[in-house]
């Protein structure tokens, strides 16, 4: 289940909400919310259930030995993060492993098709840095399962995150108190990533994906750039959209999820898109593999490796496909070059000139990211750059992309991409009519939202298989 889908907003979040605030108990509510969240997860693969709780189960017997043994500290904690490994490197990177035998070995062994858990990246992370965080002492061992389970399991985060570390929500977990405030800022919120979701991402993502369903030959340098711009914004409105969504549910429930995305198509060099992208898990990879390796505090020949490191695991985590290796490579390699060579020049440009420079690196990547043959990101390149004409198929490729809807929703992502929305609210919100209308807004957003969802337009979720 979704937050994009009928049953979650017309059955499954009221029947919750009712549920949830009829309890008055602290502890009960959270034992709510984890047999819901269960229920949610469940909803699509039941089994996978079974191996959520499992893992959950491992790392609080983990946690709790970690902090009664601390002179088998190192040791509990080798185990837990090798047993974390080792769960999402079977479900997940199992064929790719197989995939790179047979290249290498020449041999034949066939695909063991081990289906993916969904939100098994997001989850597992989650464990990790609760362990990791438990083996430091930066935060208390949780000797309660259920809200450990609680921490883990929690819906508005489950699926696609962000990846919410267990300091965030530390104190929240038992001594949270929900408020009308909180739950008007929460809804208000989730009202946005729906709006973000279901009118821009899922109409830009048919553009991209009417696109792209030709070869680069037949599209050429014009269909190649509008439909590699559709998908900057798609993977951006749908993500961020999402994040936007999970933030609210949280706040409607008294926890304060930390911000995901900052803005990042504002960025002006790709250290800044980094900062304001995916904060969660650029966060995460500093924080549990970058500064431990030692970060800058090395040789530079170390700080190199340390970089290509943190960003090739940066691709591998998106998924278990070459494109991905390719795309972390290409960024490590990015940040590298303008760290050690040419990040000080370009903050001597115009901002114009910065923002461009830090945009085409972005799309570029984004077209790295999209497609999953090394082969076809190769054509898809060079139709970028001129390679195969302007447009070499004519017009019949573009007949139904330009439409209304699409036009509307391409116009309306590069302006919501900048912080518009945000500047008009806080001007709306200085005054009393100001505050009537942003509410209106809200509810024409939900109105629109929800047509287009009854409507059974195009739903795509790309963050879904991660």
């Amino acid at each position: 289940m979704v937050f994009s889908n009928a049953v979650f907003v017309f059955l499954f979040l009221p029947i919750f909400l009712a549920v949830y605030f009829a309890v008055p108990k602290r502890s009960w509510r959270n034992v709510v919310l984890l047999i819901f969240s269960l229920f949610f997860y469940g909803w699509g693969e039941p089994v996978y259930v079974f191996l959520m709780m499992s893992s959950v189960f491992v790392n609080y017997i983990i946690a709790v030995m970690m902090d009664k043994r601390r002179d088998r500290g190192k040791l509990l904690l080798f185990l837990g993060i090798a047993f974390n490994v080792l769960v999402i490197g079977v479900f997940k990177y199992t064929d790719f492993v197989i995939e790179i035998i047979n290249a290498v070995f020449h041999t034949d062994i066939p695909a063991a098709n081990v289906p993916l858990p969904i939100g098994i990246s997001f989850f597992t992370f989650q464990i990790l840095s609760y362990i990791i965080d438990v083996y430091r002492r930066d935060v208390a061992v949780q000797k309660n399962p259920i809200y450990l389970g609680t921490y883990i399991a929690a819906f508005p985060q489950l699926i696609a995150g962000p990846i919410v570390r267990y300091q965030t929500i530390e104190e929240e977990l038992e001594t949270r108190r929900e408020n009308i405030s909180d739950f008007a800022s929460g809804v208000r919120r989730f009202i946005q990533g729906f709006a973000k979701k279901l009118l821009i991402a899922n109409n830009v993502a048919f553009v991209a994906d009417s696109i792209l369903k030709y070869t680069p030959s037949e599209y050429g340098f014009l269909g190649g750039w509008l439909a590699i711009f559709a998908y900057t914004l798609q993977i951006y409105f749908d993500f961020s959209g999402y994040s936007d969504m999970a933030i609210g549910l949280g706040r409607m429930l008294g926890f304060h999820f930390l911000e995901n995305f900052n803005y990042p198509y504002i960025a002006t060099s790709i250290t800044d898109f980094w900062r304001r992208w995916h904060i969660s898990l650029s966060t995460f990879f500093k924080d549990y593999v970058y500064i431990p390796l030692g970060g800058n505090r090395v040789s530079k020949t170390k700080w190199i490796r340390n970089i290509l490191i943190v960003w090739t695991l940066t691709g591998l985590w998106h998924g278990a496909s070459w494109n991905f290796v390719l795309w972390g490579i290409y960024y490590g390699i990015i940040l590298l070059l303008e760290k050690l060579l040419f990040l000080e020049y370009i903050k001597k440009l115009p901002k114009t000139f910065q923002h461009i420079y830090a945009m085409l690196i972005v799309i570029i990547g984004w077209a790295i990211f999209r497609v999953t043959s090394v082969s076809e990101i190769l054509l898809l390149i060079k139709a970028l750059f001129g390679g195969y004409g302007l447009n070499p198929a004519g017009d019949y490729i573009y007949a139904e992309v330009f439409q209304a809807k699409y036009i509307a929703a391409l116009v309306c992502g590069a302006i919501f991409s900048m912080p518009v929305a945000r500047l008009v609210y806080k001007k709306l919100n200085e005054s009393t009519l100001g505050r009537g209308v942003s509410v209106a807004i809200m509810v024409v957003l939900m109105l629109l939202s929800v047509v287009n969802l009854l409507a059974g337009s195009f739903n795509p979720f790309i963050y879904f298989q991660f």
